[in-house]
């Protein structure tokens, strides 16, 4: 028999200098496909049954909003004489002569408002406004929010005291005050370029309080993402492949595009994400309060403000633009949170 080694011995077996056979080599192969983050991270949002439900139910709004009003019978301003103040599925007396005659007249859905315009096409528009405004403040504020933190993050120094010191300032500028002073302040001036050039006619459409809104949001509303941007670019600057760009003589601009902002697109989608409910949430308010679009376009907002004034006569009214608003904010903030879960690395099982 073979004599063992010691414990601790120096002497060696040939036994243990002998090429594995296949099987061993099987034994040690880790039997797992290799996938990129974007792959990785769309098969844990897959499986996230909140977030799936969410984009379903946005997806349907989008529908809603976007489509379904291109072959809708009624327009959002077209208002039918004989058929105002109508309950839902009731139709007019010239509308029921119609019938009787043979005709064919599309029911009311939501019935009538006081002016007699189809109350369904109206809250389908009013969707698309609030949706669409929802997008437009949370691409400028991703727009101005990365790049003001990034170039603060990667700059340091006296550079990002000097650029963080100013944000602490905009948080403490109230932002209702700011769009109430912007839109007495603008109106005149607004209205004077719209009316003398047909370019400008859309200010009109528009209006004056939803232009300011914009303004706010691009002047005001970027702090929260220039500062978790910061706070990325911080720990990513200090990464080997970054020294290396600046060894090889890139430029200060193509490090934060080309490297800090790319491998911060996690951080931004589910940022930009979660913005989208709060901008439509404060236009929503804005418009309830009379500052937001300007008649006869309508919005979610102005819709349920609309609906108040009418509450015992006519509750619905205020229900159904009052339930989109919650499904949109309910669900955008619930796909936020499932895009987190699904793109952030630190929450990775």
């Amino acid at each position: 028999m073979e004599k063992q080694p010691a414990p601790f011995s120096m002497h060696l077996r040939v036994d243990d200098f002998l090429s594995a056979d296949e099987s061993e080599k099987e034994s040690l192969v880790v039997m797992r496909e290799s996938v990129g983050f974007w792959k990785d991270g769309v098969r844990r949002l897959v499986r996230n049954p909140l977030a799936m439900v969410s984009l379903g139910v946005l997806l349907t709004i989008f529908i809603i909003a976007f489509i379904v009003p291109s072959f809708y019978p009624y327009t959002y301003e077209w208002q039918i004489r004989g058929s105002e103040n109508l309950f839902p599925l009731r139709y007019s007396d010239t509308e029921k002569e119609t019938i009787a005659a043979g005709g064919r007249v599309f029911p009311h859905i939501l019935g009538t408002d006081s002016l007699g315009r189809d109350f369904a096409i109206r809250v389908m528009i009013g969707a698309r406004i609030s949706l669409m405004v929802g997008m437009v403040a949370a691409a400028l504020i991703l727009l101005v929010g990365s790049v003001y933190g990034a170039a603060s993050g990667y700059f340091g120094g006296w550079a990002d005291m000097v650029m963080m010191r100013i944000v602490d300032i905009i948080y403490t500028i109230p932002d209702i005050l700011i769009i109430v002073l912007l839109s007495v302040t603008l109106k005149s001036p607004l209205k004077a370029l719209a009316d003398s050039s047909k370019s400008f006619a859309w200010i009109n459409t528009l209006g004056v309080g939803l232009i300011c809104i914009f303004i706010v949001f691009t002047l005001l509303y970027w702090v929260g993402m220039a500062r978790l941007v910061r706070g990325q670019v911080l720990q990513l600057k200090e990464m080997e492949y970054v020294t290396a760009a600046r060894a090889l003589g890139a430029s200060h601009w193509r490090i934060i595009s080309k490297h800090l902002l790319n491998n911060s697109i996690g951080l931004l989608i589910i940022t930009t994400t979660l913005q989208i409910p709060s901008s439509i949430f404060t236009e929503s308010i804005l418009s309830f309060i009379g500052m937001g679009v300007a008649a006869p376009l309508p919005s979610l907002g102005s819709l349920a403000k609309m609906g108040l004034d009418g509450l015992q006569s006519y509750p619905y009214r205020i229900f159904a633009p009052a339930i989109f608003i919650a499904l949109i904010i309910l669900a955008f903030n619930l796909l936020g949170d499932g895009l987190r879960d699904a793109f952030d690395p630190k929450l990775k099982k």
